[in-house]
């Protein structure tokens, strides 16, 4: 590492009118890591220099980027690909402070409003009603239909906070819930869909969180995809993995880029895809 002298210097250059020098510079910073992005950001709040202070920006957000990938290709080669992991890492990608720790804590909040109502003897239809009632009407989770586009409801903690999402964000806070309680509910990674499936033993039911929570059946899934002309292959009626669901969601943040025209942000998104579809 530099010295603070040195860094100084060194982030002083990247205003310089030689753009070999600026490029020098930027690689030299960009080769020191995410460490050095606290000394940037102080380095922006001291500048009166529009130029120096884009350059800051620049920078940090090529550093921040970054640690998102690599983040994102460990989570990748991680034997259990943590489910909350995944999204915390997405998450970072529009908002690079948020720490796992505070969505952790927000989820397990939803789990102890859920406990409170919760009985594991129930049946499960029964506690599935529970969840809805908590989440729906208690807590007044829906869907962001006035804006289904936007890139916040790929990110967990706007969704939290706002408790408006699309179906694969709704369906993952539902999810992370039940799993905490102990149900066996999963993902299933329908065609222009996300819902859930209730899966143990003979009991095969399916909850779609977009609509309220709403319970229905293989059956209903089988005239969906009719309606579509798509075949009814069996991976459209199982469970899905948590890295089918993190693909999910990127690919939907992808289409929210596209709409907004904001063709940079759409770039970097494809860059995450190939990191899990590689």
């Amino acid at each position: 590492m530099l010295s603070p002298s040195q860094l100084d210097a060194l982030i002083s250059l990247l205003d310089d009118s030689d753009w070999e020098v600026k490029q020098h510079v930027r690689e030299k910073l960009i080769g020191l890591g995410a460490a050095v992005i606290p000394v940037l950001e102080q380095k922006w709040e001291e500048s009166f220099n529009p130029i120096l202070q884009k350059e800051l920006e620049d920078l940090v957000h090529d550093l921040q980027f970054g640690l998102v990938k690599q983040r994102l290709t460990d989570w990748k080669a991680s034997q259990n690909q943590d489910l909350l992991d995944g999204l915390w890492i997405l998450n970072t990608y529009q908002y690079p402070d948020l720490e796992r720790e505070t969505l952790k804590a927000a989820i397990h909040q939803l789990y102890v409003e859920a406990w409170t109502h919760f009985s594991p003897d129930l049946q499960p239809l029964d506690q599935v009603k529970i969840l809805n009632h908590v989440f729906f009407k208690q807590l007044q989770f829906s869907g962001n239909t006035k804006n289904f586009h936007s890139p916040s409801n790929s990110m967990l903690s706007a969704v939290l906070e706002s408790k408006k999402g699309n179906p694969i964000s709704l369906c993952s806070i539902y999810l992370l819930v039940s799993q905490k309680l102990g149900l066996p509910i999963y993902g299933v990674n329908l065609p222009n869909l996300f819902v859930l499936i209730y899966q143990q033993g003979e009991t095969n039911f399916y909850i779609n969180a977009f609509n309220k929570g709403l319970v229905f059946s293989k059956k209903e899934i089988q005239n969906f995809l009719e309606q579509l002309k798509i075949d009814p292959l069996p991976v459209y009626f199982e469970p899905c993995t948590n890295l089918a669901i993190v693909l999910r969601f990127l690919k939907n943040l992808a289409t929210a880029f596209e709409h907004l025209g904001e063709s940079s942000k759409l770039g970097e998104v494809k860059e995450l895809l190939e990191i899990l579809a590689a």
